[in-house]
């Protein structure tokens, strides 16, 4: 309907998996490359987990058409709601493999399974085996599928399986009575949604794929559409899709805002609210910060014996001064950490306008002494040419806790509205805060309500590139892991000392260090990885959760 309108081939934002749509983000690159590692080695488990919507399937599609060896033979399963018996037939069927007499008989179905692999095995054809919504799959199944990797000759397994599911698969997994099944998975990975950067090329992607030639969707609505989705693909094209229609049944060629936020409350089936007054934006801001200081000077739970604030905008000089004196003649001599007397998503709630991720980057370099100037580039890339890195990642306390970084986290106030803040220190069960610059402190489980584990966190790679290192890499940060390592303890050792190759003693030995620090065990030195180790190695060199800021200082 709108394609000639805006001059598009076809509808770029459909929620069908087509492969040629992939868009490759940090996090996709990632999935799929364990996914083509997956199917180049042989046996095992491989596990790809990830939200409704973040693009597994996509992903599953596209290893399929473009990635698998020339000499495999693949069984898809999409439907696991299946029992033992059936879902030994649907992957008997998938292989063309000819149905036993007995077909009641699971015995019957393996023999015939296994005549099918050694044969393939014979001809130096691979088999895989593909399940798609894994997590629907019934315990008996599970186990089914665990003996499957049983059928092998003397040096390896005769079937590679990859299991594609949400996070509840990674639940089921854990349970007892399947530790045998996951202890076989050799890869897992965890699919992210796409951060604010990544949701706007990734819009531009889809609109450049189906023949777009200009600009449609504006930088604040590509902003909003991702406050909207959280950075989930699907919710993206559902959004984006509704937006177009809407724009062209305005006669619009570009699509703000405003369109974007009607689109979603269409989708959701909430009432638009239409927000104005826009003009009153900078005054709102001073008054915002002015209300905020003072009402923080009277939570007598600071820690400190100030409040910190940073300079929100011109003439905020004498804001930060009231602010000051405020905690400074509010804060008590008791050193216990009494509830604070205005609550969080009230804070937000009048700090709003100073709580964009812009504002909450800034925070974050300073406290890092990094200068990104007012160059017209992101602060990230800024920042990667100055030999950092940012992570974008979903997680939990304890995984902060073992990062040790400060992070920027996307809290959600009691009214739907979505802030960025900089998690600065965390003591015992109180973690600290900077709210558009002024320093705060709240419990834990506080913060918890409106955090839904999306952060993002600032590292120094090696040799300044991110990148995951994966079996088989050969380059020079190969050498640096296996250093690092044996600088951090000689059991981590990896013969040969100065290779730079990735080789199974050194994968090895990273999968050991992996379960020593409670890290998913998958033998691959990705980011998280990475940053632990250099947390063990250069332990004060960079900020830390563990120590207040004012300590650092």
């Amino acid at each position: 309907m709108y394609c000639n309108f805006f001059g598009l081939n076809e509808k770029p934002f459909s929620i069908t998996p087509d492969p040629r749509y992939l868009f490759l983000s940090e996090r996709h690159s990632e999935a799929l490359a364990h996914l083509v590692y997956g199917v180049t080695e042989s046996g095992g488990f491989i596990q790809l987990t990830g939200e409704v919507g973040t693009g597994k399937t996509t992903l599953c599609r596209t290893l399929l058409l473009n990635r698998v060896p020339s000499n495999a033979d693949v069984a898809v399963v999409l439907n696991p709601q299946l029992s033992a018996l059936e879902f030994l037939e649907a992957i008997c069927e998938e292989l063309g493999i000819k149905v036993p007499k007995r077909k009641d008989s699971i015995k019957a179905l393996i023999d015939a399974l296994n005549r099918y692999l050694l044969d393939a095995h014979a001809d130096g054809r691979r088999t895989i085996l593909v399940v798609d919504e894994a997590q629907n799959l019934a315990p008996e199944v599970l186990e089914e599928v665990r003996l499957l990797t049983n059928l092998e000759t003397a040096r390896q397994k005769l079937l590679q399986i990859i299991l594609i599911g949400q996070p509840e698969l990674r639940e089921l997994l854990a349970r007892n009575d399947l530790r045998q099944l996951a202890q076989r998975i050799t890869g897992r990975y965890h699919l992210e949604p796409l951060s604010p950067e990544e949701t706007g090329q990734y819009i531009e992607h889809r609109l450049k794929v189906a023949g777009a030639l200009s600009e449609i969707f504006d930088a604040r609505a590509k902003r909003a559409v991702f406050r909207l989705s959280q950075g989930v693909p699907r919710l993206i094209n559902v959004i984006c899709d509704r937006a177009l229609l809407g724009a062209y049944s305005q006669g619009r060629r570009l699509v703000g805002r405003r369109l974007v936020r009607r689109a979603a409350a269409e989708i959701s089936g909430e009432p638009h609210l239409r927000t104005g007054w826009r003009w009153i934006a900078p005054a709102v801001a001073i008054a915002a910060a002015l209300v905020l200081a003072i009402s923080i000077g009277f939570n007598v739970g600071q820690r400190p014996s100030t409040i910190e604030v940073a300079t929100l905008m011109p003439g905020a000089t004498a804001i930060a001064a009231i602010a000051a004196i405020a905690a400074t003649s509010a804060v008590a001599d008791d050193a216990a950490e009494p509830e604070p007397s205005v609550s969080l998503s009230e804070q937000l709630n009048l700090s709003q306008e100073l709580t964009s991720a812009n504002t909450a980057l800034s925070t974050l370099f300073e406290i890092w002494n990094i200068d990104v100037g007012d160059s017209a580039r992101s602060q990230c890339a800024q920042a990667i040419s100055l030999g950092y890195s940012c992570l974008s990642h979903r997680g939990s306390w304890s995984g902060l806790r073992q990062l040790d970084r400060p992070a920027i986290l996307q809290l959600v106030d009691r009214a739907g509205r979505t802030h960025h803040v900089v998690l600065t220190s965390i003591s015992g069960e109180w973690a600290e805060l900077s709210i558009g610059g002024v320093s705060v402190s709240h419990p834990v489980s506080v913060i918890s309500e409106l955090w839904f584990g999306t952060y993002q966190l600032l590292w120094r790679p090696p040799n300044g590139v991110a990148v995951s290192l994966l079996p088989g890499m050969r380059n020079s940060n190969v050498v640096w892991l296996r250093e690092s390592l044996a600088a951090i303890d000689e059991r981590y050792r990896a013969e040969p000392f100065d290779s730079n190759v990735y080789d199974p003693e050194l994968q090895r030995q990273v999968r050991e260090f992996q379960r020593d620090h409670r890290l998913d065990v998958d033998g691959l030195a990705g980011q998280q990885t990475q940053i632990i180790i250099n947390s063990l190695l250069e332990p004060d060199s960079t900020p830390r959760l563990t120590i207040p800021r004012l300590a650092q200082e």
